[in-house]
C-alpha cells in the first residue's frame, strides 16, 4: 500500500488526483472535489479504479514539480534507461482532464498503461466501447469517460491496458475526459497545449507571490496548494482532496474533508492577504458570505464547495479503507453541530478583510449584525467545540473565546470602519463573555486555562488565546497556559490537539498529532517572546512535508508518517502564517490579535524546546 506521504496532487482548481510513487493514479472525484470517486484504489484496493503509467520495471525514481507549477514530473530509473512521466490537469474552462505525457531521456524503456474506472466511490464498472475516431469511452450511468492515446489500447481483465516501448527524444502522450455521458464526446485537444497553456496558467499565478526570503519555497508550495483546493467556480476552499484518510493507522477517526470549513476563515484571508493574493481573499470572503446567508439559527460550521448545506453522512461498506482503517465516510454529521466558535472566525474575517482592504460586501454588515444577534442569546450554551466531538455538548473555552472574538470584532468594525450597529451592547455582551471565561476557564491550581469549564484536561486551541487578542502575550495566564500544553500535550517535539483518552469525545482513543496546532504552538512561542525556540519548533516541522512539498492534517510520531487527509489545507495555511510570522514585517498573529510579541533579551535565555537539536 502506497503512504500516504508518498502521494503527489495534480489538480484543475474544480477537483483533484493523487498521484503515487509507482505512477498510479489513486483518488480522483469528477467533476468536483465533493462528487462521487472514478478511482478509489487509495481506500480499497486495485478492483476499485485507478491508473497506472509506468515502467513495467524500474529501480528508483525522482520526483518534482515544474517550478511555480502544479505540473508532476516523474522520472524513473530502470536497467535499460530513463523514461519522464509529465502529469497535470489543465484549469478549466472545459471539460476536466488529466494529461499524461511519457517522454524517453535515455535508452530504450519499456511501458504500460493500465486503467481501471470504477463509478459511484469504486463499485461500478463502466461499459467499455470504442469511439470512431479510436477513443475509449468508458460510460457508467451518469458518468463518462474519454481516453485518447498515442498508444494502442485493448481491453484485459476488466482493464484498458496498453504497452509499448519509449526511446530516447520520443513523447507519448494519453489524455483523459470527464463529460455527462448523455453529452456529446469532448472533443481532442492537442496534450502539448494543454501544457503550455497549464504551465502559463501556475507560472502567471505563483509569480505574483509576495513572499521571499527564508522559507519562500515552502511557502509558495504551499500556496500553490492552497490554491488547488479553491473550488474556482465559487471560491470556496476545501479543507483535503481526500475522505477517510486515518488519523490513526486501523482507527475509525475517518472524516469527509471535501468541504469548505468557516472555521478556516480569519487564517485563510491572512495567509492570501500575507501573499498578496487579494483575488483569491475576496473570492473566499465573498463565498463565506453566500454561504452563511439565510437565518441566523441555521449558521452551519461548514458547506459544500458552492455553498449547499446539506452534507449528509453515510459510510461506503464495499472500500476496506486505507490500510484497513474503517469506516470509509462520504458527507459529514458535523454539520449540523452547534459550534460557537464559527461565529468568532467569520467576524474575525470579515474584520481583517476590512483592514486588508478588500472592497466591503454590502451583505456583509448586515449578516454579521445579524448573527450577533443570535450569538448574544446562545453563547452561554454548551457545544460540539472546535474539534466536532461526538461525545456531547461541553461548556468549552475555546468556545466561549470565540464568542467573545466575535463581539470584539464587530465592535472593531464599527469604530474603526463607521459601520452602525448597538456598539455599547456589544461592549457590555463582549465584557461578560471574558469575565466568564476568565473565571470558569482558568483553573488557578493548576495555573492554567483548560479545554472544558471544570475539568481538568487541556487543549491546544488555547494556544491561540494571544493571537486572537483575548489576552496580551505577557499575561501570566497566556504563559502558564503555554508552559502547560508544552508539558502535557507535546511529544517528541509535536502537538496533539487534546488526549483522546481523557476527553469524551465518543470515539475510540489515539491519533496522531495535530500539524496545525504544532505550528500554533510555535506562533504561541513567537508571541511570548521565545523567537529561539518558535523558529526551532518551525525548521522542525518542515522536514515533515514530503518530497513534493505536501502535508497532511497529522503525525504518528511512532510510525515515523503522515496521517490524516491529504493535502489538508489547514496545515499548508498555518505553516504560511508561522512561517510569515518569523519573517515578515506584517506579522498575522499581531495583525489578528492587536499585540506585539514580546521581545526578550537574546532571545530565550533559558528555555529549550525538546528535540529541537535535532531539527
Amino acid at each position: 500500500m502506497t503512504q500516504i506521504e508518498d502521494y503527489a496532487l495534480i489538480g484543475d482548481c474544480e477537483t483533484a488526483a493523487l498521484i503515487g510513487i509507482d505512477g498510479s493514479i489513486d483518488w480522483l472525484c469528477l467533476p468536483r472535489f465533493d462528487s462521487d470517486s472514478c478511482f478509489a484504489r487509495l481506500l480499497g484496493s486495485d478492483d476499485n479504479g485507478y491508473w497506472r503509467l509506468a515502467p513495467t520495471r524500474w529501480r528508483s525514481l525522482e520526483r518534482r514539480y515544474r517550478p511555480g507549477t502544479l505540473i508532476l514530473e516523474t522520472t524513473f530509473i530502470t536497467g535499460e534507461g530513463r523514461v519522464r512521466v509529465t502529469d497535470f490537469m489543465p484549469p478549466k474552462p472545459g471539460a476536466s482532464r488529466i494529461v499524461r505525457i511519457v517522454e524517453g531521456l535515455q535508452g530504450r524503456v519499456e511501458m504500460q498503461s493500465e486503467l481501471a474506472a470504477r463509478f459511484e466511490y469504486g463499485v461500478t464498472v463502466p461499459w467499455v466501447s470504442r469511439l470512431d475516431d479510436g477513443a475509449v469511452s468508458l460510460v457508467a450511468g451518469a458518468s463518462k469517460l474519454v481516453l485518447r492515446s498515442d498508444v494502442p489500447v485493448h481491453g484485459k481483465g476488466m482493464r484498458t491496458v496498453g504497452s509499448f516501448i519509449i526511446t530516447q527524444g520520443k513523447l507519448k502522450a494519453f489524455e483523459l475526459s470527464y463529460q455527462s455521458s448523455h453529452q456529446e464526446e469532448v472533443p481532442a485537444a492537442d496534450p502539448f497545449d494543454l501544457l503550455t497553456y497549464t504551465e502559463r496558467f501556475w507560472r502567471d499565478w505563483s509569480g505574483r507571490c509576495a513572499t521571499s526570503g527564508l522559507y519562500s519555497d515552502h511557502v509558495l508550495r504551499s500556496l500553490i496548494t492552497l490554491k488547488a483546493l479553491i473550488f474556482r467556480p465559487s471560491g470556496g476552499i476545501v479543507a483535503a482532496a481526500t475522505t477517510s484518510l486515518p488519523e490513526q493507522i486501523g482507527g475509525s477517526r475517518n472524516w469527509d474533508y471535501r468541504f469548505c470549513w468557516v472555521r478556516d476563515a480569519t487564517l485563510t484571508l491572512l495567509a492570501l492577504m500575507g501573499a498578496g493574493y487579494y483575488d483569491e481573499a475576496r473570492a473566499w470572503r465573498d463565498w463565506l458570505i453566500r454561504a452563511v446567508a439565510g437565518s441566523p439559527s441555521q449558521l452551519q460550521i461548514m458547506y459544500a464547495v458552492s455553498g449547499e448545506r446539506r452534507l449528509t453522512e453515510w459510510e461506503v461498506p464495499w472500500l476496506c479503507g486505507y490500510e484497513n482503517s474503517k469506516p470509509v465516510r462520504i458527507g459529514n454529521a458535523a454539520h449540523t453541530q452547534l459550534q460557537l466558535d464559527v461565529y468568532g472566525e467569520l467576524t474575525d474575517a470579515l474584520y481583517q478583510a476590512r483592514c486588508g482592504g478588500l472592497p466591503e460586501n454590502r451583505r456583509a454588515w448586515a449578516i454579521e449584525c445579524a448573527l450577533l444577534a443570535h450569538l448574544k442569546d446562545i453563547w452561554t450554551e454548551p457545544d460540539e467545540g472546535i474539534w466536532e466531538v461526538r461525545g456531547g455538548r461541553k461548556q468549552f473555552t475555546y468556545s466561549k473565546i470565540m464568542a467573545w472574538v466575535a463581539f470584539d470584532r464587530a465592535i472593531k468594525s464599527a469604530t474603526e470602519f463607521g459601520m452602525h450597529g448597538p456598539v455599547e451592547e456589544w461592549k457590555a455582551i463582549r465584557d461578560a463573555i471574558h469575565a466568564d471565561v476568565c473565571r470558569n476557564g482558568y483553573d488557578k491550581d493548576r495555573a492554567t486555562f483548560v479545554q472544558i469549564y471544570g475539568e481538568p484536561q487541556l487543549d491546544a486551541s488555547l494556544l491561540l488565546i494571544p493571537a486572537v487578542g483575548f489576552l496580551p502575550p505577557d499575561d501570566p495566564r497566556v504563559i502558564s497556559t503555554v508552559n502547560s500544553i508544552e508539558r502535557e500535550l507535546v511529544a517528541d517535539g509535536f502537538v496533539r490537539r487534546y488526549d483522546t483518552d481523557a476527553t469524551k469525545d465518543g470515539l475510540p482513543s489515539g491519533e496522531g498529532m495535530f500539524l496545525a496546532c504544532s505550528f500554533w504552538l510555535a506562533d504561541a512561542y513567537y508571541l511570548i517572546g521565545r523567537n529561539r525556540d518558535a523558529r526551532a519548533l518551525f525548521e522542525r516541522l518542515l522536514p515533515l512535508c514530503n518530497g513534493v512539498g505536501l502535508l497532511s492534517e497529522e503525525y504518528d510520531v511512532a510510525r515515523r508518517r503522515l496521517v490524516g487527509n491529504f493535502p489538508q489545507a489547514f496545515s499548508h495555511i498555518a505553516m504560511v502564517n508561522t512561517a510569515h510570522n518569523l519573517t515578515h514585517r506584517d506579522k498575522p498573529s499581531e495583525k489578528r490579535g492587536g499585540s506585539k510579541a514580546l521581545r526578550s533579551e537574546g532571545d530565550e535565555r533559558t528555555h529549550g524546546l525538546e528535540g529541537a537539536e535535532h531539527a
